[in-house]
């Protein structure tokens, strides 16, 4: 097996430990149901569509109907819990739209009844929900400002939660006195339910104040829509109602479960590793950082351990768990994954018996139908052979359509899951003599 054919093979086994249907049935095993209330299911994430079927699958009639919004070509087959498709990263009509109808889904849960909240990553942009006279065209502005400037989920969700109707603990608190279980699928670092999604069942540990640093730390404020900073600049001044805290009486009959997380991905990554002959080097589950300097320092330490100088000895696996961010300054095509990957090309070039890979769990690298990249030391010649010049591609954030044209993106479709992204790194064994 080749390194490239290896590194393939630790990524599908990180995907398959992933599948959401097991996990969404252990959580549901021992769930009281609504005894003389009714079941209702509503949510939002690329996940959410095969956690709905695996929820059907688990409590089978007692579901009684329920909404559930995935990103485009995520769905899945369900009977009672019907599935529309949204906008994902940028939200859209169609999730505003759903996010309105799921409010009222809540606010219909009387005191006998329960309500199944599957949430997953992806679930804040596919459920927007903007407070007048914040409209959707304002929160998409918002959210493609954050994006390009390289936010952070948790930054770009905590604008997110003061702008709108339904997160930060506002679905919890529209369902109120319902019973309320959220099942949790966490692409978001340390698995803050408050984070996931923007919290829509969690205490908000955001305040508007945070929500207008974050612009602030951007320079965003002479950029952002209108509407958006003077909500924010009143809601830190104390006019306007904050989202609730933990201590608010909403949460006394809510339960908030992370069913699957990261460190799923990056064992099931290391055990593969290891069953390949590949000493594993897990470095972290909390990757974060601008992807192509991450791509620098992932290369670096790969040389070392290629040197002899390393944690572990060659051959051997580096695995991180986490997500990177991209700040945007070109009008090319790509995403966080497929960046790392053109950097790692350039810092690995020229060097035998190294294969670097990045690729998101969701089966989507940014606005492309890719996962993400696997390159080795003569990705950058291919590329120059085909025209392309890997520094200016990156210099342009134009990552995809280099990696296409040498045949180094990796492409799964979608996986009906997401558990951030994973990196590795294999390094050969060192020729004899």
């Amino acid at each position: 097996m080749s390194l490239r054919e290896a590194a393939r093979s630790v990524f599908d086994a990180a995907l398959e430990a992933s599948d959401v249907h097991p996990l969404v049935r252990r959580a549901l095993a021992g769930v009281r149901l609504a005894g003389p209330g009714r079941v209702r299911v509503v949510g939002a994430g690329k996940a959410s569509g095969a956690m709905a079927a695996a929820a059907e699958a688990a409590l089978g009639d007692a579901i009684t109907g329920g909404l559930v919004v995935v990103k485009d070509g995520y769905r899945a087959a369900t009977r009672r819990i019907r599935l529309v498709e949204a906008g994902h990263p940028v939200p859209d009509a169609r999730g505003e739209a759903a996010a309105r109808e799921i409010r009222a889904i809540a606010e219909a849960a009387g005191a006998d009844d329960l309500l199944l909240v599957l949430v997953s990553g992806g679930g804040s942009a596919l459920t927007p929900a903007p407070v007048p006279p914040i409209t959707l065209g304002d929160k998409q502005a918002m959210t493609r400002l954050l994006l390009a400037a390289g936010a952070t989920i948790n930054q770009l969700n905590a604008v997110r939660k003061h702008c709108s109707l339904l997160k930060g603990g506002q679905l919890a608190r529209a369902a109120a006195p319902a019973r309320v279980h959220a099942l949790l699928l966490s692409d978001v670092i340390g698995d803050p339910p408050d984070v996931i999604a923007s919290g829509p069942t969690a205490p908000d540990a955001s305040t508007f104040g945070d929500a207008l640093a974050i612009l602030r730390r951007f320079d965003l404020l002479a950029r952002a829509p209108a509407a958006i900073v003077d909500r924010l600049d009143r809601g830190a001044r104390g006019e306007i109602p904050e989202t609730p805290k933990p201590d608010d009486p909403v949460f006394r009959q809510v339960t908030n479960t992370v069913i699957g997380n990261n460190a799923l991905v990056v064992d099931a990554a290391a055990a593969r590793a290891r069953a390949l002959g590949y000493t594993p080097h897990v470095l972290t589950r909390a990757l974060e950082g601008e992807a192509r300097e991450v791509a620098d320092r992932l290369v670096a330490l790969a040389r070392q351990i290629r040197d002899g100088r390393g944690p572990v000895a060659a051959p051997a696996c580096v695995i991180a768990g986490g997500e990177t961010t991209v700040t945007v300054r070109g009008t090319g095509s790509g995403g966080r994954c497929q960046e790392f990957g053109l950097a790692a090309a350039l810092a690995l070039e020229g060097l035998d018996g190294m294969v670097a890979l990045a690729a998101g769990t969701d089966g989507t690298d940014g606005p492309t139908d890719a996962a993400g990249a696997v390159v080795d030391g003569g990705s950058a010649a291919r590329a120059r052979e085909r025209g392309h010049d890997p520094r200016a591609h990156l210099a342009a954030n134009d990552s995809n359509p280099l990696l296409a044209a040498i045949g180094d993106l990796v492409v799964t479709g979608p996986t009906n899951t997401n558990l951030l992204d994973l990196y590795l790194l294999l390094i050969d064994a060192p020729a004899a003599g």
